[in-house]
Protein backbone atom coordinates (compact mmCIF):
# COMPACT_ATOMS: atom_id res chain seq x y z
CA UNK A 1 0.00 0.00 0.00
CA UNK A 2 2.83 2.37 0.87
CA UNK A 3 5.02 1.88 -2.15
CA UNK A 4 1.56 2.31 -4.50
CA UNK A 5 0.61 5.92 -2.43
CA UNK A 6 4.32 7.10 -3.25
CA UNK A 7 4.50 5.79 -7.20
CA UNK A 8 1.21 7.53 -7.39
CA UNK A 9 2.12 11.10 -5.99
CA UNK A 10 5.69 10.75 -7.68
CA UNK A 11 3.74 10.13 -10.91
CA UNK A 12 0.92 13.04 -10.40
CA UNK A 13 4.08 15.49 -9.93
CA UNK A 14 4.44 15.24 -13.19
CA UNK A 15 1.08 16.30 -13.93
CA UNK A 16 0.49 18.61 -11.37
CA UNK A 17 1.13 21.78 -13.51
CA UNK A 18 -2.03 20.43 -15.97
CA UNK A 19 -3.89 19.55 -13.48
CA UNK A 20 -3.69 22.90 -11.87
CA UNK A 21 -4.74 24.51 -15.26
CA UNK A 22 -7.56 22.94 -15.24
CA UNK A 23 -8.21 23.74 -11.63
CA UNK A 24 -7.69 27.61 -12.34
CA UNK A 25 -10.53 27.67 -14.94
CA UNK A 26 -12.99 26.66 -12.23
CA UNK A 27 -14.46 29.57 -10.08
CA UNK A 28 -15.58 31.03 -6.50
CA UNK A 29 -18.52 28.91 -6.89
CA UNK A 30 -17.00 25.67 -6.46
CA UNK A 31 -16.37 26.03 -2.73
CA UNK A 32 -19.52 25.00 -0.63
CA UNK A 33 -20.98 27.32 1.33
CA UNK A 34 -21.70 25.71 4.87
CA UNK A 35 -25.59 26.17 5.46
CA UNK A 36 -25.75 28.98 7.67
CA UNK A 37 -27.70 27.30 10.24
CA UNK A 38 -25.26 24.85 10.51
CA UNK A 39 -22.77 27.39 11.26
CA UNK A 40 -21.35 26.29 14.48
CA UNK A 41 -17.91 25.60 13.68
CA UNK A 42 -18.15 25.89 17.46
CA UNK A 43 -19.04 22.14 17.05
CA UNK A 44 -16.70 22.04 14.39
CA UNK A 45 -13.94 21.66 17.60
CA UNK A 46 -16.20 20.57 19.94
CA UNK A 47 -17.28 17.57 18.68
CA UNK A 48 -13.32 15.88 19.31
CA UNK A 49 -14.78 15.35 22.90
CA UNK A 50 -17.05 12.38 21.59
CA UNK A 51 -13.73 10.28 22.12
CA UNK A 52 -14.86 7.58 24.40
CA UNK A 53 -12.99 5.54 26.88
CA UNK A 54 -14.33 2.25 25.22
CA UNK A 55 -12.94 3.40 22.04
CA UNK A 56 -9.40 4.07 23.47
CA UNK A 57 -9.09 0.57 25.72
CA UNK A 58 -10.03 -1.44 22.25
CA UNK A 59 -7.36 0.95 20.17
CA UNK A 60 -4.75 0.00 23.11
CA UNK A 61 -5.58 -3.91 23.33
CA UNK A 62 -4.66 -4.46 19.73
CA UNK A 63 -2.30 -1.98 19.73
CA UNK A 64 0.55 -4.32 19.18
CA UNK A 65 -1.70 -6.47 16.31
CA UNK A 66 -1.67 -3.09 14.81
CA UNK A 67 1.87 -0.91 15.16
CA UNK A 68 4.21 -4.16 14.26
CA UNK A 69 5.23 -5.68 11.09
CA UNK A 70 7.54 -8.11 9.85
CA UNK A 71 11.11 -7.19 10.07
CA UNK A 72 11.95 -7.39 6.03
CA UNK A 73 8.90 -5.58 5.10
CA UNK A 74 9.17 -2.71 7.91
CA UNK A 75 12.95 -2.29 6.48
CA UNK A 76 11.62 -2.09 3.06
CA UNK A 77 8.58 0.10 3.41
CA UNK A 78 10.05 2.06 6.44
CA UNK A 79 7.54 5.46 6.48
CA UNK A 80 9.39 8.43 6.61
CA UNK A 81 8.28 10.94 9.82
CA UNK A 82 6.18 14.10 8.31
CA UNK A 83 7.47 16.58 10.41
CA UNK A 84 10.88 15.97 8.97
CA UNK A 85 9.36 15.51 5.35
CA UNK A 86 6.99 18.84 5.34
CA UNK A 87 9.96 21.01 7.40
CA UNK A 88 12.44 20.31 4.05
CA UNK A 89 9.99 20.82 1.68
CA UNK A 90 7.82 23.96 3.24
CA UNK A 91 10.35 25.00 5.90
CA UNK A 92 7.05 25.30 8.52
CA UNK A 93 5.25 23.72 11.61
CA UNK A 94 3.25 20.71 10.86
CA UNK A 95 0.51 19.06 13.51
CA UNK A 96 -2.29 17.98 14.31
CA UNK A 97 -5.41 17.78 16.69
CA UNK A 98 -5.30 16.53 19.84
CA UNK A 99 -7.77 16.25 22.77
CA UNK A 100 -9.83 14.39 24.97
CA UNK A 101 -8.34 11.15 25.98
CA UNK A 102 -6.75 10.58 23.22
CA UNK A 103 -3.05 11.75 24.54
CA UNK A 104 -3.81 8.35 26.57
CA UNK A 105 -4.32 6.04 23.38
CA UNK A 106 -0.74 4.75 23.05
CA UNK A 107 -0.73 4.04 19.25
CA UNK A 108 -1.98 7.70 18.50
CA UNK A 109 0.43 9.24 21.04
CA UNK A 110 3.02 7.36 18.90
CA UNK A 111 1.69 8.63 15.79
CA UNK A 112 1.56 12.23 17.07
CA UNK A 113 5.17 12.52 18.50
CA UNK A 114 6.45 10.80 15.53
CA UNK A 115 4.71 12.97 12.66
CA UNK A 116 4.10 16.07 14.31
CA UNK A 117 6.04 19.04 15.91
CA UNK A 118 2.96 20.90 16.74
CA UNK A 119 -0.36 20.52 18.13
CA UNK A 120 -3.53 22.46 18.82
CA UNK A 121 -6.16 21.29 22.16
CA UNK A 122 -9.26 20.48 20.66
CA UNK A 123 -11.52 22.35 23.28
CA UNK A 124 -9.49 22.48 25.86
CA UNK A 125 -7.98 26.05 26.02
CA UNK A 126 -11.55 27.33 25.26
CA UNK A 127 -13.62 29.56 27.58
CA UNK A 128 -16.20 26.91 28.40
CA UNK A 129 -13.46 24.33 29.85
CA UNK A 130 -11.62 27.24 31.50
CA UNK A 131 -15.15 27.97 33.32
CA UNK A 132 -15.17 24.14 33.77
CA UNK A 133 -17.69 23.54 32.00
CA UNK A 134 -19.97 25.56 33.79
CA UNK A 135 -22.16 26.41 30.77
CA UNK A 136 -25.69 26.94 32.89
CA UNK A 137 -24.11 28.94 35.68
CA UNK A 138 -21.28 31.04 36.60
CA UNK A 139 -19.13 28.47 38.65
CA UNK A 140 -18.81 31.42 41.25
CA UNK A 141 -16.87 34.69 41.35
CA UNK A 142 -13.46 36.23 43.01
CA UNK A 143 -12.36 39.52 42.89
CA UNK A 144 -9.21 40.53 40.55
CA UNK A 145 -7.65 43.58 40.14
CA UNK A 146 -7.32 45.50 36.65
CA UNK A 147 -5.52 48.29 36.17
CA UNK A 148 -6.30 50.03 39.09
CA UNK A 149 -9.39 48.39 39.77
CA UNK A 150 -11.35 45.84 41.60
CA UNK A 151 -13.57 43.52 39.65
CA UNK A 152 -15.62 40.85 40.21
CA UNK A 153 -14.69 38.10 38.04
CA UNK A 154 -15.84 34.48 37.91
CA UNK A 155 -13.41 31.68 39.32
CA UNK A 156 -11.61 29.80 36.26
CA UNK A 157 -10.33 26.13 35.98
CA UNK A 158 -7.05 25.32 34.03
CA UNK A 159 -7.36 21.49 35.20
CA UNK A 160 -8.68 20.13 31.63
CA UNK A 161 -5.88 21.73 29.41
CA UNK A 162 -3.04 21.42 31.70
CA UNK A 163 -3.24 17.20 31.98
CA UNK A 164 -2.68 17.54 28.20
CA UNK A 165 0.18 20.52 28.84
CA UNK A 166 1.99 17.99 31.31
CA UNK A 167 2.19 15.14 29.09
CA UNK A 168 3.90 17.28 26.23
CA UNK A 169 5.98 19.09 28.46
CA UNK A 170 7.28 15.62 29.98
CA UNK A 171 7.97 14.53 26.04
CA UNK A 172 9.75 18.05 25.37
CA UNK A 173 12.32 16.90 28.09
CA UNK A 174 12.96 13.49 27.12
CA UNK A 175 12.91 14.63 23.60
CA UNK A 176 14.68 17.75 23.60
CA UNK A 177 15.72 17.75 19.67
CA UNK A 178 11.96 16.54 18.79
CA UNK A 179 9.90 18.66 20.69
CA UNK A 180 6.41 19.77 20.27
CA UNK A 181 4.63 22.88 20.43
CA UNK A 182 1.62 24.51 21.16
CA UNK A 183 -1.22 26.21 19.69
CA UNK A 184 -3.34 28.08 21.85
CA UNK A 185 -6.88 27.95 20.79
CA UNK A 186 -9.05 30.04 21.64
CA UNK A 187 -9.72 33.36 23.29
CA UNK A 188 -12.29 35.33 22.08
CA UNK A 189 -15.17 33.22 19.84
CA UNK A 190 -18.80 33.78 19.98
CA UNK A 191 -19.28 30.01 20.57
CA UNK A 192 -18.32 27.54 23.32
CA UNK A 193 -18.55 31.01 25.46
CA UNK A 194 -20.79 30.41 28.58
CA UNK A 195 -24.09 33.17 27.56
CA UNK A 196 -23.95 34.08 31.28
CA UNK A 197 -20.27 36.00 30.95
CA UNK A 198 -21.83 38.81 29.11
CA UNK A 199 -24.20 39.68 31.76
CA UNK A 200 -24.98 41.40 34.90
CA UNK A 201 -23.50 39.50 38.03
CA UNK A 202 -22.78 36.75 35.27
CA UNK A 203 -26.57 36.08 35.37
CA UNK A 204 -28.17 35.53 31.57
CA UNK A 205 -31.76 36.25 33.30
CA UNK A 206 -30.13 39.14 33.89
CA UNK A 207 -29.58 42.51 31.47
CA UNK A 208 -26.41 42.25 29.38
CA UNK A 209 -23.81 44.72 30.24
CA UNK A 210 -22.17 47.62 28.91
CA UNK A 211 -19.61 47.29 26.45
CA UNK A 212 -17.53 49.21 29.00
CA UNK A 213 -18.09 46.50 31.62
CA UNK A 214 -17.16 43.75 28.87
CA UNK A 215 -13.77 45.60 28.26
CA UNK A 216 -13.31 44.92 31.06
CA UNK A 217 -13.99 41.34 31.13
CA UNK A 218 -12.55 40.72 27.99
CA UNK A 219 -9.58 42.37 29.10
CA UNK A 220 -9.23 40.04 32.31
CA UNK A 221 -10.12 36.99 30.57
CA UNK A 222 -7.60 37.43 27.97
CA UNK A 223 -4.70 38.41 30.50
CA UNK A 224 -5.58 35.55 32.96
CA UNK A 225 -5.38 33.22 29.82
CA UNK A 226 -2.09 34.37 28.76
CA UNK A 227 -0.39 34.74 32.11
CA UNK A 228 -1.29 31.32 32.98
CA UNK A 229 0.02 29.44 30.38
CA UNK A 230 2.48 32.24 28.83
CA UNK A 231 3.71 34.32 32.06
CA UNK A 232 7.28 34.33 33.25
CA UNK A 233 6.47 32.30 35.86
CA UNK A 234 4.36 29.86 34.00
CA UNK A 235 5.99 25.99 33.96
CA UNK A 236 4.27 26.25 30.10
CA UNK A 237 5.99 29.60 28.65
CA UNK A 238 8.41 28.16 26.35
CA UNK A 239 5.35 25.60 25.19
CA UNK A 240 3.12 27.70 22.93
CA UNK A 241 4.07 29.21 19.79
CA UNK A 242 1.30 30.93 19.23
CA UNK A 243 -2.42 31.26 20.06
CA UNK A 244 -6.04 32.35 18.42
CA UNK A 245 -7.11 35.82 19.35
CA UNK A 246 -10.55 35.79 17.67
CA UNK A 247 -12.53 32.78 15.98
CA UNK A 248 -15.04 32.91 13.18
CA UNK A 249 -16.22 36.15 13.49
CA UNK A 250 -17.90 36.77 9.88
CA UNK A 251 -20.42 35.57 8.88
CA UNK A 252 -21.46 33.26 5.95
CA UNK A 253 -24.63 34.77 4.87
CA UNK A 254 -23.68 38.29 4.54
CA UNK A 255 -19.86 37.78 4.31
CA UNK A 256 -19.91 41.47 6.57
CA UNK A 257 -19.14 40.45 10.65
CA UNK A 258 -21.13 37.87 12.60
CA UNK A 259 -24.24 39.18 14.54
CA UNK A 260 -26.51 38.52 17.15
CA UNK A 261 -29.69 37.39 14.67
CA UNK A 262 -27.20 35.05 12.30
CA UNK A 263 -29.88 32.12 12.87
CA UNK A 264 -33.22 33.87 13.82
CA UNK A 265 -34.24 30.65 15.20
CA UNK A 266 -31.29 30.39 17.81
CA UNK A 267 -33.15 32.43 21.10
CA UNK A 268 -29.90 34.51 22.74
CA UNK A 269 -31.40 33.22 25.86
CA UNK A 270 -29.66 29.30 24.97
CA UNK A 271 -26.63 28.63 27.07
CA UNK A 272 -24.06 28.70 24.32
CA UNK A 273 -24.44 29.50 20.55
CA UNK A 274 -23.47 28.07 17.49
CA UNK A 275 -24.36 30.64 15.17
CA UNK A 276 -25.47 33.88 17.17
CA UNK A 277 -22.95 36.24 18.61
CA UNK A 278 -23.43 37.52 22.33
CA UNK A 279 -20.25 39.28 21.41
CA UNK A 280 -21.98 41.28 18.87
CA UNK A 281 -25.14 41.62 20.51
CA UNK A 282 -23.08 44.12 23.12
CA UNK A 283 -21.04 45.85 21.28
CA UNK A 284 -22.98 46.11 17.50
CA UNK A 285 -19.35 47.06 15.90
CA UNK A 286 -16.22 45.05 15.31
CA UNK A 287 -14.57 47.02 18.45
CA UNK A 288 -14.93 43.49 20.66
CA UNK A 289 -12.24 41.86 17.64
CA UNK A 290 -10.11 45.23 17.46
CA UNK A 291 -9.76 45.08 21.33
CA UNK A 292 -9.00 41.33 21.84
CA UNK A 293 -6.10 41.90 19.90
CA UNK A 294 -4.62 44.74 21.83
CA UNK A 295 -5.16 43.18 24.73
CA UNK A 296 -3.44 40.22 23.59
CA UNK A 297 -0.38 42.05 22.53
CA UNK A 298 -0.68 43.70 25.89
CA UNK A 299 -0.38 40.35 27.63
CA UNK A 300 1.32 37.92 25.26
CA UNK A 301 4.86 37.63 25.16
CA UNK A 302 6.56 39.55 21.94
CA UNK A 303 7.35 35.85 20.57
CA UNK A 304 4.25 34.47 20.81
CA UNK A 305 2.16 34.66 17.22
CA UNK A 306 -0.66 35.95 17.26
CA UNK A 307 -4.04 34.82 15.33
CA UNK A 308 -7.35 35.68 13.52
CA UNK A 309 -8.86 32.01 12.22
CA UNK A 310 -11.97 31.44 10.25
CA UNK A 311 -14.03 28.45 7.85
CA UNK A 312 -15.24 28.54 4.47
CA UNK A 313 -12.08 31.41 3.67
CA UNK A 314 -12.04 30.23 0.35
CA UNK A 315 -15.52 31.66 -0.52
CA UNK A 316 -15.48 34.53 -1.99
CA UNK A 317 -17.86 36.56 -0.44
CA UNK A 318 -16.59 35.49 3.09
CA UNK A 319 -13.05 35.84 1.59
CA UNK A 320 -13.53 39.90 1.74
CA UNK A 321 -14.70 40.19 4.89
CA UNK A 322 -11.97 38.10 6.42
CA UNK A 323 -9.92 40.71 4.48
CA UNK A 324 -11.92 43.74 5.65
CA UNK A 325 -11.37 41.88 9.33
CA UNK A 326 -7.89 41.26 8.78
CA UNK A 327 -6.72 45.22 7.69
CA UNK A 328 -8.91 46.55 10.22
CA UNK A 329 -6.69 44.68 13.18
CA UNK A 330 -3.90 45.91 11.09
CA UNK A 331 -4.65 49.07 11.08
CA UNK A 332 -4.48 50.21 14.38
CA UNK A 333 -1.05 48.16 15.44
CA UNK A 334 1.19 49.43 17.68
CA UNK A 335 3.06 48.77 20.66
CA UNK A 336 2.22 46.44 23.66
CA UNK A 337 -0.53 48.35 25.66
CA UNK A 338 -1.73 50.37 23.03
CA UNK A 339 -1.74 49.05 19.53
CA UNK A 340 -2.99 45.89 17.72
CA UNK A 341 -0.57 42.64 16.68
CA UNK A 342 -1.61 40.15 14.43
CA UNK A 343 1.23 37.54 12.74
CA UNK A 344 -0.69 35.31 10.78
CA UNK A 345 -4.28 34.44 9.13
CA UNK A 346 -5.60 31.00 10.15
CA UNK A 347 -7.30 29.23 7.36
CA UNK A 348 -9.53 26.53 8.86
CA UNK A 349 -8.91 24.10 6.05
CA UNK A 350 -12.27 22.39 6.52
CA UNK A 351 -12.74 21.10 2.80
CA UNK A 352 -14.24 18.31 1.10
CA UNK A 353 -12.87 15.90 -1.56
CA UNK A 354 -14.06 17.73 -4.11
CA UNK A 355 -13.79 21.73 -3.51
CA UNK A 356 -12.32 24.37 -2.99
CA UNK A 357 -10.28 24.27 -5.75
CA UNK A 358 -6.21 24.63 -6.28
CA UNK A 359 -7.39 27.98 -7.54
CA UNK A 360 -9.74 28.90 -4.74
CA UNK A 361 -6.67 28.37 -1.92
CA UNK A 362 -3.89 30.05 -4.14
CA UNK A 363 -6.44 33.14 -4.29
CA UNK A 364 -7.39 33.29 -1.33
CA UNK A 365 -3.69 32.51 0.62
CA UNK A 366 -2.66 35.02 -1.44
CA UNK A 367 -5.50 37.78 -0.34
CA UNK A 368 -4.90 37.17 3.43
CA UNK A 369 -1.50 37.16 2.89
CA UNK A 370 -1.25 40.80 1.05
CA UNK A 371 -2.64 42.04 4.18
CA UNK A 372 -0.89 39.94 7.03
CA UNK A 373 2.25 38.57 5.35
CA UNK A 374 1.62 35.13 6.58
CA UNK A 375 -1.16 32.12 6.55
CA UNK A 376 -1.28 28.93 7.68
CA UNK A 377 -3.85 26.17 7.31
CA UNK A 378 -5.05 25.65 11.11
CA UNK A 379 -7.79 22.88 10.92
CA UNK A 380 -7.52 20.85 7.22
CA UNK A 381 -9.72 17.94 6.48
CA UNK A 382 -11.68 16.57 3.88
CA UNK A 383 -15.08 15.54 4.17
CA UNK A 384 -15.66 12.48 1.95
CA UNK A 385 -17.75 12.17 -1.56
CA UNK A 386 -21.60 11.38 -1.69
CA UNK A 387 -21.32 8.50 -2.99
CA UNK A 388 -18.80 7.14 -0.28
CA UNK A 389 -20.06 4.24 2.03
CA UNK A 390 -17.36 3.10 3.84
CA UNK A 391 -17.71 -0.21 2.11
CA UNK A 392 -14.05 -1.93 1.00
CA UNK A 393 -15.26 -1.23 -2.73
CA UNK A 394 -15.78 2.30 -2.25
CA UNK A 395 -12.59 2.54 0.17
CA UNK A 396 -9.77 2.60 -2.26
CA UNK A 397 -11.50 5.00 -4.82
CA UNK A 398 -12.10 7.57 -2.08
CA UNK A 399 -8.86 7.23 -0.64
CA UNK A 400 -7.54 8.03 -4.07
CA UNK A 401 -9.78 11.03 -4.53
CA UNK A 402 -8.74 12.28 -0.99
CA UNK A 403 -5.68 12.06 -2.26
CA UNK A 404 -5.93 14.05 -5.16
CA UNK A 405 -7.52 16.94 -3.64
CA UNK A 406 -5.12 16.96 -0.73
CA UNK A 407 -2.36 16.97 -3.06
CA UNK A 408 -3.68 20.01 -5.36
CA UNK A 409 -4.41 22.10 -2.41
CA UNK A 410 -0.96 21.37 -1.13
CA UNK A 411 0.78 22.54 -3.98
CA UNK A 412 -1.41 25.94 -4.09
CA UNK A 413 0.31 26.64 -0.60
CA UNK A 414 3.70 25.81 -1.92
CA UNK A 415 2.72 28.39 -4.87
CA UNK A 416 1.82 30.85 -2.65
CA UNK A 417 5.05 30.65 -0.75
CA UNK A 418 6.90 30.87 -4.07
CA UNK A 419 5.00 34.58 -4.50
CA UNK A 420 6.64 35.87 -1.47
CA UNK A 421 3.41 34.76 1.12
CA UNK A 422 4.64 32.85 3.98
CA UNK A 423 3.22 29.86 4.68
CA UNK A 424 4.07 28.91 8.71
CA UNK A 425 2.06 25.90 10.05
CA UNK A 426 -0.26 23.15 8.56
CA UNK A 427 -2.30 21.78 11.16
CA UNK A 428 -4.31 18.38 10.58
CA UNK A 429 -7.90 18.17 12.33
CA UNK A 430 -7.23 15.05 14.38
CA UNK A 431 -4.82 12.12 13.42
CA UNK A 432 -6.80 8.98 12.66
CA UNK A 433 -9.94 8.86 11.07
CA UNK A 434 -12.52 7.04 13.83
CA UNK A 435 -11.51 9.97 15.95
CA UNK A 436 -12.26 13.00 13.75
CA UNK A 437 -14.74 15.40 14.73
CA UNK A 438 -16.88 14.24 11.12
CA UNK A 439 -17.83 11.20 12.09
CA UNK A 440 -19.51 12.51 15.25
CA UNK A 441 -20.98 15.95 14.25
CA UNK A 442 -24.16 17.02 11.85
CA UNK A 443 -23.26 19.26 9.06
CA UNK A 444 -21.47 21.39 10.91
CA UNK A 445 -18.72 23.89 10.19
CA UNK A 446 -17.95 21.55 7.19
CA UNK A 447 -19.20 18.61 8.57
CA UNK A 448 -21.46 15.66 8.12
CA UNK A 449 -24.32 13.24 9.37
CA UNK A 450 -23.12 10.43 12.13
CA UNK A 451 -24.45 8.12 9.08
CA UNK A 452 -22.37 9.62 6.47
CA UNK A 453 -19.26 7.59 5.99
CA UNK A 454 -15.99 9.67 6.56
CA UNK A 455 -12.10 9.24 6.00
CA UNK A 456 -10.56 12.78 6.15
CA UNK A 457 -7.59 12.50 7.61
CA UNK A 458 -3.96 11.09 6.74
CA UNK A 459 -4.31 7.91 9.25
CA UNK A 460 -6.67 4.98 8.99
CA UNK A 461 -8.47 3.35 11.71
CA UNK A 462 -5.56 0.91 12.01
CA UNK A 463 -3.04 3.70 12.72
CA UNK A 464 -1.55 3.09 8.82
CA UNK A 465 -0.76 5.89 6.28
CA UNK A 466 -3.06 6.27 3.77
CA UNK A 467 -2.16 7.49 0.25
CA UNK A 468 -2.76 10.70 1.34
CA UNK A 469 0.16 10.53 3.87
CA UNK A 470 2.51 10.26 0.97
CA UNK A 471 1.31 14.12 -0.32
CA UNK A 472 3.33 15.17 2.72
CA UNK A 473 6.11 12.59 2.82
CA UNK A 474 7.64 13.42 -0.24
CA UNK A 475 10.26 16.09 -0.88
CA UNK A 476 11.01 15.80 -4.04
Amino acid sequence: MYKRGRSIVAALGALVMLTATACANSTATDAPAMQESDAQEAASDNSLLSTSAEQLNTTESSSSENSTEEAGEEKEEEIPALRDSVEEKMGCRIGCAITGKEPWDIPLWNLVTTHFNAVTLGNELKPDSLFGYSNGACPGTTEAELNGETITVPVMNFDNPEKILNKFLKWNEAHPDRQIKVRGHVLVWHSQTPEWFFHEDYDKNKPYVSKEEMDKRQEWYIREVLTHFTGQDSPYKDLFYGWDVVNEAVSDGTGTYRSDNENPNEPLSNDTHGNNSSWWHVYQSEEFIINAFKYANKYAPAELELYYNDYNECMAKKRDGIVALLKAVKDQEGEPGVGTRITAMGMQGHYSSDSPSYTEVETSAKAYGDVVGAVQITEWDLSSSDDYDGSPESKEKEYEKMRKQYNLQYYALQEVQKSGVQVTGITFWGTVDKYSWLQHRSTVGGGSNKEKAQCPLLFDDLYKPKPAFWVFAETN
